[in-house]
């Protein structure tokens, strides 16, 4: 596999490969350690401009019940309507409304991050990890990203008080993201 320098060879739409794409976060817990889960069943879209990277667009569809952070129980409280309330906003959306070349292999996208219906802005920050064509005849493209989000902006309050001062559940949550995309024929 070989890595394309040229990134206007790279414009075209993409799918997002659930198979090799991780959609994670980190949230603090009890003040003293990070619990990090993931999410198994999304898709994804990317449309990439090379020349304009300013014209490239992403769109991801997250299924809030594949939530999976090691534990059946905390898992399904997650679910529950104390915070993602799975039955009635069994869906997390993101929408790209900006996206920009920040120097070198580092870009940023802007879009609308939707959460138990509530819509608000969430910025992206990226890592242009090379592109490739994969044993199968795929071309592939590769981004690490991250953000940070307060959780209590999207309606995600429920929390406990901690005998020992400060509370259960952190409202700063850490996203990451490593995506793999195929390109489309």
């Amino acid at each position: 596999m070989t890595t394309t320098p040229d990134l206007a060879t790279l414009t075209g739409d993409y799918t997002v490969d659930p198979a090799h794409t991780t959609i994670g976060f980190t949230a603090r817990h009890a003040m003293v350690t990070n619990v990090k889960g993931k999410f198994l069943d999304f898709t994804g879209t990317l449309h990439l401009d090379g020349t304009d990277p300013s014209r490239s667009t992403a769109s991801l569809d997250v299924t809030m019940d594949s939530i999976d952070t090691g534990s059946p129980d905390r898992d399904g409280h997650l679910k529950s309507s104390d915070f993602f309330n799975t039955g009635e906003y069994p869906t997390m959306t993101f929408r790209s409304t900006k996206a920009e070349s920040l120097g070198g292999d580092d870009y940023r996208i802007t879009g609308d991050l939707s959460i138990l219906g509530t819509t608000k802005p969430l910025t992206i920050d990226l890592e242009f990890n090379g592109a490739a064509k994969d044993p199968f005849g795929n071309e592939r493209v590769g981004f690490e990203g991250k953000a940070e989000i307060k959780r209590s902006e999207w309606g995600l309050t429920w929390n406990a008080a901690l005998e020992t001062g400060g509370v259960l559940v952190s409202d700063k949550i850490k996203l990451n993201f490593d995506i793999s995309a195929i390109r489309q024929a």
